[in-house]
């Protein structure tokens, strides 16, 4: 990497040194810096608000002429330390170099102000001298110079643990990693054996800036080989962070291996199990470690929640509630594992099971706010202020005041899918927070389309103020949903049409477009819309599995529609839709066997009542009636008004 390829570090104000030389030699400027020189003293008014900004103003005015310090000078009692104050270390000749260093800096020159800085840390021998060197050798892109900067911090201060790592840091930026061993073996031998599992552990990412990461993994291996041995948290930190470094070189296999050697070690250690969890995707065995680890009444809770994330994100619903579920008994006060286990049981059509984990939330929920944000109203002020707190941070668990607000709304949601709108208006009364006005009116008027309202529910979504720049095209995508609950397809389509046109080149709203271009039939005009779907963002996985899906539903071009939808199951590998979407072009293609695998599968991954709908007709086929009988009957209890679960038992004419 070259040298203008480093990105700058903001600088720093300048800190004054902690000590100086006073039989320090004339300092040797370059002839830049003696131009500059000749202009210090026409210009000190003007560079005061430098120097106050740089901390220099205070001390510069009881700065006092350095002097070889007296052998009788009384060292200060802790008493008296707080009182006496100290001499500054800031001499005539120091200030004026570092004056110069500020103009030469503020006019353009960052080679001669480096100079300047660099060669007064050197006599001063000061850490946040050394530091500001550095920081204008990166702020000009200057790789040579900052790594100068560093070799000279550290030949003035050998135990200087942050030179070491500013210079392994530097060294990875230029891809010099024949140069990393050195002061990484330096770092670990001057670390603390107690703080060393914790330095080791952290190495990857210290150096994972690099674009030769399998080069550094190497490296990393090599130097940290001594510390493997024995059994301590020493030689797990090693092996779990040669093993990150292999998963970041793409080395999965080995990656794997130092991960089971690591977790052989001490199976209660968590970085194993984490790293284990990192390597799902690329290694699905690696889940067994996993597993092994949480089964320990001690495994940490976050590691956990970790865990169910990555099951939900691959939409293994079953197993991230069996994960909840062992959670909330073991730790029955933790409030964020009661919110993620309603939404997954709503999710999956539970919803006894999912309300009262909900309610759950909300009483533990309840106790977490602070005494003066109690009330509906006040809750919604303060979720509006940790919004604003949070920016764009990706939290683990929302806080009590946004959890409540996520759960009120799931509550409503639910009581209305039960019917009971009465329930499902209290639950949306609580919600007082104007950023979800939009949310809350959107599921009042699904309530009043259910109640055969839907021309007042489209009202009610159109009078919700556009408070924000999106809100126009959130309003038309909800539109389009309350007409998707009347199965009013074709005004769908045409609302759904008209925001594709004000937002043109939006993939989601072309994909609903062609959905609901599917519900009418209008197959050409649903495989344009999912091709130019798919030409916007190559990959999204829906769209190829839903072109597939059209086409195997209807027999139409079988190889073609297995092929899309292979290609979706390697843009989302496990997704339990994408699954069954496979198993059924197969069962189409004539593959009874494969397609009763593949439906298995997804319909253990996510017992959704459409999977349930086709593993049944499959077995029905393969004369595995019972069977078909029983699964048919699961998802009837769970969603008897599903169409496509409706279509099938009519069509084959079962009678349950």
């Amino acid at each position: 990497m070259s040298d203008c390829c480093i990105r700058p570090a903001p600088l720093p104000k300048l800190t004054l040194p902690a000590a100086h030389s006073a039989a320090a030699g004339p300092t040797k400027l370059s002839s830049a810096a003696s131009r500059l020189a000749s202009k210090a003293l026409h210009r000190l008014r003007s560079l005061a608000c430098v120097l106050a900004g740089a901390g220099l103003l205070t001390v510069a005015a009881h700065a006092q002429p350095s002097k070889p310090a007296s052998p009788t000078t009384a060292v200060p009692t802790k008493s008296s330390a707080a009182t006496v104050p100290a001499n500054s270390a800031l001499d005539d000749r120091l200030l004026y170099q570092l004056l110069i260093a500020e103009m030469a800096l503020n006019s353009g020159e960052t080679s001669s102000a480096y100079e300047l800085i660099l060669d007064a840390a050197r006599r001063t021998k000061d850490d946040a001298l050394f530091r500001r060197a550095v920081d204008i050798a990166l702020q000009s892109r200057a790789g040579d110079q900052a790594l100068a900067a560093t070799r000279a911090w550290r030949a003035a201060s050998p135990k200087s643990m942050d030179a070491l790592r500013l210079q392994l840091q530097i060294l990875v930026l230029l891809n010099r990693h024949g140069s990393v061993a050195e002061p990484l073996k330096q770092l670990l031998a001057q670390t603390p054996a107690a703080e060393l599992p914790d330095l080791i552990s952290a190495l990857p990412r210290l150096l994972q800036r690099s674009s030769d990461s399998r080069g550094l993994a190497q490296t990393l291996e090599d130097v940290l080989k001594p510390y493997r041995s024995g059994t301590g948290a020493t030689a797990i930190a090693s092996r779990t962070a040669q093993g990150r470094a292999w998963l970041e070189a793409r080395d999965f296999d080995r990656a794997l291996a130092l991960t089971s050697e690591a977790q052989a070690l001490d199976a209660s250690a968590p970085g194993p199990a984490l790293l284990a969890l990192e390597l799902m995707r690329e290694k699905p065995e690696s889940e067994k470690l996993v597993k092994a680890y949480l089964a320990q009444s001690k495994a940490e809770a976050s590691l956990r929640m970790t865990y169910v994330r990555v099951l939900t994100a691959a939409q293994r619903y079953a197993d991230a509630i069996a994960q909840l579920s062992q959670m909330t008994r073991q730790q029955p006060d933790v409030a964020a594992a009661f919110l993620s286990l309603g939404a997954l049981h709503l999710e999956l059509n539970q919803a006894a099971a999912g309300e009262a984990a909900l309610l759950r939330y909300v009483e533990l929920a309840e106790k977490q706010v602070p005494s003066q944000t109690t009330g509906a109203a006040k809750v919604a002020a303060a979720a509006a202020n940790a919004d604003e707190d949070d920016g764009d941070a990706d939290t683990e668990a929302p806080r009590p005041e946004q959890g409540l607000l996520q759960a009120w709304l799931m509550l409503a949601h639910s009581a209305e899918q039960r019917g009971d709108f009465s329930a499902a208006e209290k639950w949306l009364a609580q919600v007082k927070d104007p950023q979800r006005a939009l949310e809350v009116q959107t599921r009042r008027a699904s309530i009043l389309a259910r109640q055969g309202q839907l021309a007042q529910g489209l009202q009610l979504i159109r009078s919700v103020p556009e408070r924000r720049a999106d809100d126009a095209r959130a309003k038309l995508v909800a539109e389009a949903a309350l007409l998707r609950v009347g199965k009013r397809w074709g005004d769908a389509f045409a609302t759904l049409r008209a925001a594709a046109e004000r937002f043109p080149n939006d993939s989601d709203l072309l994909y609903e477009q062609a959905m609901m271009a599917e519900k009418l039939d209008r197959l050409d005009e649903m495989e344009v819309l999912l091709r130019r779907v798919i030409a916007i963002k190559p990959d999204n996985a829906h769209a190829y599995n839903a072109l597939g899906y059209s086409l195997a539903d209807r027999k139409l071009r079988l190889p073609e529609a297995r092929e899309l939808i292979k290609r979706a199951l390697e843009l989302a590998p496990g997704d339990p839709f994408i699954t069954d979407s496979l198993g059924w072009v197969e069962y189409r293609l004539g593959n009874g066997e494969e397609a009763i695998r593949l439906l298995r599968s997804a319909y253990a991954a996510r017992p959704d009542t459409e999977i349930a709908a086709h593993l049944g007709e499959v077995l029905w086929s393969a004369g595995m009636r019972d069977e078909a009988r029983r699964i048919w009957g699961e998802a009837r209890i769970r969603d008897a008004s599903n169409d496509v679960l409706r279509e099938t038992l009519a069509r084959l004419r079962i009678d349950l």
